[in-house]
């Protein structure tokens, strides 16, 4: 039992991952695009740099299942997906 805590969550939790899943979780259960998180997230600062890594952020929280990857309206590959997406809560209905 050292410092290494593999299995607390906290450690691999990334800021920014809990700040989109926060800003989703105030959305109501609506979609939201990355522009429009990314604006929620800096307030006035400068959001374009945002993007990117948001993108990579919902990739992973993708593939843990903790958010949905919208293209058209219809879920998609979060390993495979390009041009304007939308993000989401999980439905549980």
């Amino acid at each position: 039992m050292g410092m290494n805590n593999s299995d607390s969550k906290a450690a691999d939790t990334d800021p920014l991952d809990e700040a989109i899943l926060a800003v989703l979780a105030r959305a109501d259960a609506k979609t939201l695009s990355a522009p429009e998180i990314a604006h929620a997230i800096a307030a006035d600062n400068d959001w374009h740099g945002l993007l990117v890594p948001i993108r990579r952020s919902a990739v992973a929280l993708a593939q843990a299942g903790r958010l949905v990857i919208y293209r058209k309206g219809k879920p998609a590959d979060p390993n495979d997906f390009r041009g304007v997406y939308r993000l989401g809560l999980p439905r549980h209905d």
